[in-house]
């Protein structure tokens, strides 16, 4: 037998969700959701520290999104970087095996969920999307939202590989590429993708309004230099304004023919000197409100970011099915 070609070897995962349900439905904010139960995360690995010293924890906060309605969570390695968890003290080998463990506990809890016969009522046995965060999540520092980076393409192809050689070997179902504030920072995961042949992945970005990435390049650029790879199998937004995401999905509608992927944040900000959540400018739409809206507007995969929690994805379950 000869070797398959990568558009051969590997099925898209997401399309069983989209041709049964016409949507599929993501999880919410996860950080959120630990501090909810009293955690605090004032720490360069927000929500990754928890691997170390909670990793129950997630797994709970996981199971609870599946119960609440995901079709898809998404693990605790959003700001899990080798090089931030040896800042932190640990061996590589040591932080290579905390990012392995957060696919695990993901797929620990979708296991748990799925062994009961009533959770399989009228669901599709529920994804696993390993997060890799961006640059500016390592930094700690808000980057993610302004994409002022001092690195080159190629010094973020570096920065990322290791991180996305453990993750892409993890078992996950898919890889989440999310919050990407900058053109660069898709340019070299595009690159690392395609050097993983048989992965597929969504691409996410942060915007700054209605029609720009938070670096202020136009999402309709971004978007249509990620359209040609095959192994992008959903591009879109996430951890930004509500009230953006109709904007923004309908230039992206227009550019790709993927699915769209929106998973918007509460509106609230975050102030990094502070630490803490600024309340937003204007009242910010809900998710169960503006869901329907969206997926009229042709996005598909819809969940939710910062601050957001499982009461807003059980919403979004119900909006989506009336």
């Amino acid at each position: 037998m000869g070797v398959m070609e990568p558009s051969q070897a590997w099925a898209d995962p997401v399309r069983p969700f989209l041709d049964r349900q016409g949507f599929m439905v993501l999880d919410g904010g996860l950080a959120t959701e630990l501090e909810g139960r009293g955690c605090v995360l004032d720490d360069r690995l927000w929500s990754a520290r928890l691997l170390i010293d909670q990793p129950g924890l997630i797994r709970e906060v996981h199971l609870d999104y599946l119960h609440a309605g995901a079709d898809c969570i998404i693990s605790a390695s959003y700001q899990a970087t080798i090089e931030g968890f040896k800042t932190s003290g640990l061996d590589e080998d040591d932080a290579r095996e905390l990012l392995r463990r957060s696919v695990d506990l993901a797929q620990e809890a979708r296991d748990v969920f799925w062994a009961a016969t009533e959770n399989q009522q009228d669901r599709i046995r529920p994804l696993v999307a390993a997060s890799v965060g961006p640059y500016g999540a390592y930094l700690a520092d808000g980057s993610e939202f302004r994409g002022d980076y001092d690195l080159s393409e190629d010094q973020l192809v570096e920065f990322h590989q290791n991180r996305w050689q453990v993750l892409a070997g993890a078992g996950a179902d898919l890889l989440a590429c999310e919050t990407l504030p900058a053109l660069s920072e898709s340019r070299a995961l595009r690159r690392l993708l395609e050097a993983t042949p048989g992965q597929p992945a969504w691409f996410s970005f942060s915007c700054r309004d209605s029609t720009h990435l938070s670096d202020g390049s136009p999402l309709a650029e971004a978007v249509l230099e990620l359209d040609d790879c095959k192994q992008i199998v959903a591009i879109g937004i996430n951890c930004t304004a509500p009230h953006h995401i109709a904007g923004l999905v309908q230039i992206v509608r227009c550019v790709t023919s993927k699915p769209i992927v929106v998973y918007p944040n509460s509106g609230e900000g975050w102030d990094t000197a502070s630490k803490s959540w600024i309340p937003a400018d204007e009242e910010a739409p809900s998710l169960s409100s503006s869901c329907r809206a969206w997926h009229d507007l042709g996005a598909q995969l819809i969940g939710g970011c910062c601050r957001t929690g499982p009461q807003d994805i059980r919403q979004v379950r119900r909006a989506l099915f009336e």
